[in-house]
């Protein structure tokens, strides 16, 4: 993808023009359900237990559909032709698998010692948080924000396949290895890899199958034009509606627990912040040295900052228990990272503005 052209029209203005009333009003809908779902957890026995005994293969039915509806519409909308143009670009993919998977890890097990020292339980789910790169939201917050959508695809894809093959590794590294050489206490954690696989199949795989084959399909049959114009935009609304849904279902799964121990998850809370916010500015500005353009730098941000949620969830409940400090600390994590990164989404936009001297509008791709 090229770089974008420079301004034409008053960026403020055309921001707000190319936002629909679903995606401006975004912060306020996601409050919204997060406290319904808070709400729901808290007061209506039993919906809680009854989320977590709808599960098939360590994966709760409910949110797995939430996840479905949410990632098919953008990865429906990716370029697939495009897609090798991205694998070549060698600075994208280094830095991304560099901040992934060597600084991510490292810096939320920094946080969660200095911030969490006296509390193992809860610095154990936040390690395993650090652990689990993201798969599934960022493709919502790389198509707010403008990103590269091909490029949000191709590094998905990677590092879906490192996290099956390096998860349990880093489990044990961070939990056992690493404490043990610095004198710490150590946590013992059995990462199964066929979960991991399968996480990884449903988030991941279903959808971009599906993606993949309904513009597939829908151009040989109907063309681009018809395909662009017509289909995405009929399905472009269930991204957020599956967003909506799943931050519901997440948050009463654990409202009881959320908002009981309020002290609890504002301990918890603080390290997250601080690394979102850091592996966002490390991301960006990574890009910006690296003069990848604003898209590329914004999907290798928020790529960055991410983290798949719905994986850490399922590892702590499988391996300490539903009702355990690390499942709430895994619950936590989306508590803290969708406000925050609806947030980093609008200050990513006026980055492009400020910084990148575009309009992230313009990056778009023009058919």
């Amino acid at each position: 993808m090229t770089d974008a052209p420079t301004l034409t029209a008053p960026p403020a203005q055309t921001g707000r023009a190319r936002l629909s009333t679903l995606d401006r009003w975004l912060p306020a809908w996601i409050g919204i359900a997060m406290v319904a779902g808070l709400v729901l957890g808290r007061f209506i026995p039993g919906l809680s237990d009854l989320l977590s005994r709808m599960e098939v293969g360590g994966i709760s039915v409910p949110i797995g559909l939430g996840l479905l509806v949410m990632m098919y519409p953008v990865l429906a909308k990716v370029r697939y032709d495009r897609v090798a143009s991205v694998t070549g670009d060698k600075r994208l993919l280094i830095s991304s698998l560099v901040l992934n998977w060597l600084v991510g890890p490292a810096v939320m097990f920094t946080l969660a010692w200095i911030f969490l020292a006296d509390l193992p339980e809860y610095r154990t789910g936040l390690i395993i948080v650090g652990l689990a790169r993201c798969i599934a939201m960022v493709v919502i917050w790389n198509d707010l924000a403008c990103g590269d959508r091909e490029a949000a695809a191709v590094l998905i894809a990677i590092n879906s396949v490192f996290q099956v093959v390096a998860s349990s590794l880093l489990g044990y590294f961070y939990l056992t290895i690493l404490p043990g050489w610095l004198g710490l206490d150590t946590a013992g954690l059995d990462i199964s890899m066929g979960q991991i696989a399968l996480n990884v199949l449903v988030f991941l795989g279903v959808p971009l199958a599906a993606g993949f084959a309904s513009r597939a399909i829908g151009e040989r049959t109907k063309g681009r034009d018809w395909y662009e114009e017509k289909f995405l935009p009929v399905i472009g609304p269930w991204a957020l509606c599956g967003l909506l849904f799943t931050i519901v279902l997440l948050f009463a799964l654990q409202g009881e627990a959320v908002t009981s121990q309020p002290l609890d998850v504002a301990r918890i809370a603080l390290p997250l912040l601080v690394y979102f916010a850091l592996m966002w500015s490390v991301g960006i500005v990574a890009g910006k040295v690296l003069d990848l353009g604003y898209a590329k730098s914004t999907t290798l941000a928020f790529t960055a900052a991410g983290n798949n949620f719905e994986l850490a969830i399922a590892v702590a409940i499988g391996t300490f228990g539903a009702t355990s400090g690390q499942a709430l600390a895994g619950v936590v994590g989306p508590l803290i990272e969708v406000p925050v990164l609806v947030a980093l989404v609008y200050v990513t936009l006026w980055v492009g503005r400020r910084w990148f001297h575009i309009d992230p509008y313009q990056t778009l791709p023009q058919k």
